[in-house]
């Protein structure tokens, strides 16, 4: 059994973290490559990068930038392995023994076609500056392991998961996500339909790499953007009917007076909700309202 560790980066030093992996591959004489593909980013990070070049088995450097869907798909092309464990370039190893880990659990579990490792945040935010993405990684989506197998596919997401090579062939990323935001539940989904299951372990990577409050924001109108072009295709409305500002547009859609009501209502505290968000102590029920309505605007 080989695994080969993928990592997708854009704009990113990733020498400590490949340097990492390289030693924990020696370390435990795993049967495992390490394949990198950079998605066209700017020059100073291609030339941080060139130094570990003799610690990968593979380092593709594209022209032009694909997109974070379409990259996952491109390493297909170049694993050797019967397994590919993604890693985003932001992540941080935090366990001497992380890739053994996920070894030992597929020796133990043969027929486990996708594993997910979980992922963990900074015990606190950086700078309060960083609150607001922080917050939202601790509370929403950084779920300990007994929560995360109550919803497998929901919980799920791809900053740190392994994938049979079978597996992904037969439910490759859509690449009709081109934007930031929802691929990793359209592909969890796409599992789902596929009946193929999600497991989920505790082999967590440390995402240390949070965004100021004004980035944030900017990636959660991003990724409404996208949401958006999603909901227009009706083939994708049951695979995006869970999330929960989905739910609530689509009931209020249904009544159009309340529709009307519930985007006057919102509209008038929109510029309340993005000065909490920007504060010290930003509240999530107000990013989920924006969030909707961004989404309402988006759709009108």
């Amino acid at each position: 059994m080989k695994i080969s560790v993928c990592i997708p980066v854009f704009n990113f030093d990733v020498r400590e973290l490949i340097t990492e992996l390289k030693h924990q591959i020696q370390k435990d004489s795993l049967n495992a490559e390490i394949i990198v593909i950079d998605d066209a980013s700017d020059s100073k990070f291609t030339q941080y990068n060139q130094e570990i070049l003799d610690l990968c088995d593979g380092f593709v450097c594209l022209e032009k930038n694909i997109g974070r869907s379409k990259i996952r798909n491109l390493f297909l092309k170049y694993s050797h392995a019967d397994y590919l464990l993604f890693l985003d370039c932001d992540g941080q190893i935090i366990s001497n023994d992380f890739l053994k880990k996920y070894f030992d659990f597929l020796y133990l579990n043969h027929s486990s076609q996708v594993v997910y490792g979980g992922r963990i945040a900074p015990k606190k935010p950086l700078t309060p500056n960083n609150i607001l993405r922080w917050k939202f990684a601790v509370e929403r989506e950084n779920l300990p392991l007994n929560k995360r197998i109550e919803k497998p596919y929901l919980s799920f997401q791809t900053n740190n998961f392994l994938i049979s090579k079978n597996g992904f062939e037969e439910v490759p990323f859509n690449t009709s996500v081109k934007k930031y935001g929802y691929e990793d539940l359209i592909f969890a989904m796409d599992l789902k339909a596929k009946n193929i299951p999600i497991h989920h372990t505790e082999n967590y990577i440390l995402n240390s790499d949070v965004e100021s409050n004004e980035v944030y924001l900017k990636k959660v109108a991003e990724s409404i953007d996208n949401l958006a072009l999603l909901l227009k295709d009706k083939t994708l409305h049951s695979k995006l009917s869970e999330i929960k500002i989905v739910k609530a547009y689509l009931f209020i859609s249904t009544i159009p007076a309340l529709k009307f009501a519930v985007t006057k209502i919102l509209n008038s505290f929109e510029g309340y909700f993005i000065k909490n968000l920007r504060s010290q102590n930003p509240s999530l029920t107000f990013l989920d309202l924006y969030k909707l309505l961004l989404l309402i605007k988006r759709l009108s």
